[in-house]
């Protein structure tokens, strides 16, 4: 005997579940009915569906005949009975209505309560477990929690509200707390990364200062130590080149001599002086090449360095000084004379011997030339200036380095005691040949190195204020890179900060046009440059 109804009802995508106790029962759209649905599908404010239940039983009692109602697929019918899993639809509208029926059973537990609730909900079970579908557990489960809700008093409401509230209030705190400390803590941490990044930046500044520091400092000590440097790395490769020339008749070749050699006797390459210091230019009428007058004989000092393969740099009036002497010059021309090279030897540190010197090639617009020492047994041994063709090196303020000769043996001379330089005097003073001589072999023959700066600069003379003096003129100008960057031709007595060096490339072009290489040493004279320089030298001395 069925007791209530609980209607599944399906508008489209949407479901829902409704229990239903009366015994009279509407359904539709109008607002008297207990079961309203609102959809534009059918007619409003209209009862669509009226139930009654009679003896225990739901029947259909009337419907609206516009609805094209359908019961179980089949049109419907007055005063049929409801039965579980009963379907009734309204024509197109997607309304569909699921029945199912809860029956009377008996009570399982007895309560001194209103029979009414406990009488509900024990059937209201008993009628969901009778059944399989899922939709009368729902309605049983909803009617059972409302009645369990009802059931408990209002303390323990009241208790589990607090103690919701307790917690409630406990959680926001403790996690207010939490977002609080946390926050504190990013603040402190993004202070002290911004501290961290300050001393980051104090630290990378201070570094990059120290590194400008060391870099400034080991530019000093660089500089301070520049020079000796370069005198231990490479003073045994330059040289001290000491030569003779004299002067013969240009037609035959034939020595020229001064007529009377006792005119000549105490200086014979130094005109007799006059009053107050003046030189007289000697009478050149009488020379000649006939009889045994005193040969017109000149010696000559100045600087060299090796450069590697056995080539040697120096100047052009360093292997021609005859050019730049305006007394011999005015000897020559009024005798009908030329120059012609006699001997020429180079001397480098640390041995004892002389090495004879060949001119390979003699520059036409530059102060440069370029000679050859054939000396196989010492070649491998004499460092290699190295040549600097950067411009780095060579800036007004820059440091250089000078080695070179100056004053010649009078120089190494003034290096030893009084005692030694006078004895040295007496025995060859009169042979500035004898001299240099014994000084090699006594291991004196040593170059001077001084340091100064660029003091101004072209495109063809470098002006610097490295001390040197006349027998200087060929030595090496050394830049701050360590390598040759200039060779020396010109010398101010006068003026310190004005001594001229020719820069290297000009060297350089000479040194290609002879053959010279630095990835080999050679150890034999090249005869290919051999001739044009040899005719070089005749065409130079003949003019």
């Amino acid at each position: 005997m069925a007791v209530g109804i609980i209607i599944h009802v399906s508008v489209g995508k949407e479901k829902r579940t409704e229990y239903f106790g009366e015994e009279f029962l509407r359904i539709g759209s109008d607002e008297i009915s207990e079961l309203q649905i609102h959809t534009p599908n059918v007619p409003k404010d209209r009862i669509w569906l009226t139930l009654e239940r009679e003896d225990g039983v739901y029947r259909i009692i009337d419907f609206y005949d516009g609805l094209e109602l359908e019961h179980n697929d089949e049109p419907i019918k007055r005063f049929r009975a409801i039965a579980d899993g009963d379907r009734i639809t309204i024509g197109n509208s997607e309304i569909e209505f699921s029945f199912f029926s809860l029956t009377s059973e008996s009570a399982l537990i007895t309560t001194n309560r209103e029979p009414h609730q406990v009488q509900f909900i024990e059937e209201a079970a008993i009628g969901a477990s009778a059944t399989e579908k899922r939709d009368d557990a729902k309605a049983f489960l909803r009617e059972f929690s409302r009645e369990l809700f009802r059931e408990i008093s209002w303390r323990t409401k009241a208790l589990w509200i607090a103690l919701f509230v307790t917690v409630s209030l406990g959680l926001f705190y403790a996690g207010y707390g939490f977002y609080q400390e946390t926050k504190q803590s990013r603040i402190r941490i993004e202070d002290q990364n911004r501290v961290i990044n300050d001393l980051r930046e104090k630290i990378d500044k201070t570094n990059s200062e120290l590194g400008e520091l060391n870099k400034s400092n080991e530019m000093v000590r660089n500089i301070v130590s520049l020079a000796p440097n370069l005198r231990v790395e490479y003073g045994n490769g330059v040289c001290l080149i000491v030569g003779v020339y004299d002067l013969v008749d240009r037609k035959t070749g034939r020595q020229l001599r001064y007529p009377d050699p006792e005119d000549f006797e105490n200086d014979p390459y130094q005109p007799p002086p006059m009053e107050e210091g003046i030189y007289e230019v000697p009478d050149t009428q009488g020379l000649t090449t006939e009889g045994n007058g005193s040969p017109v004989r000149y010696d000559f000092i100045g600087t060299g360095f090796h450069v590697g393969n056995g080539f040697i740099l120096t100047n052009k009036h360093v292997l021609q000084p005859w050019t730049e002497d305006d007394l011999v010059k005015q000897l020559m021309s009024q005798a009908g004379g030329r120059a012609k090279i006699r001997s020429l030897t180079v001397y480098f540190p640390s041995y004892t011997r002389a090495y004879p010197l060949s001119i390979k090639r003699l520059g036409s617009n530059q102060d440069i030339a370029v000679g050859f020492v054939n000396a196989p047994d010492i070649i491998e041994s004499i460092p290699v200036l190295p040549i600097d063709e950067g411009d780095d090196s060579r800036a007004i303020g820059k440091t250089v380095v000078t080695m070179g000769y100056p004053n010649g043996p009078d120089r190494l001379l003034a290096m030893v005691d009084d005692a030694e330089a006078k004895s040295i005097n007496r025995k060859f003073g009169s042979s500035r040949q004898a001299l240099i001589s014994y000084l090699a072999q006594s291991g004196k023959i040593l170059p001077l190195t001084t340091q100064g700066s660029i003091t101004d600069l072209d495109g063809k003379r470098i002006v610097h204020d490295a001390k040197t003096a006349e027998g200087g003129s060929g030595a090496p100008l050394f830049g701050q890179s360590g390598k040759v960057i200039g060779v020396n031709f010109g010398v101010f007595t006068e003026n310190n900060a004005s001594n001229l060096a020719v820069p290297i490339e000009y060297a350089k072009r000479l040194l290609d046009d002879v053959g010279w290489k630095t990835s080999s040493l050679v150890t034999k004279e090249p005869e290919a440059a051999a001739s044009p320089a040899k005719s070089s030298v005749a065409s130079k001395a003949e003019k």
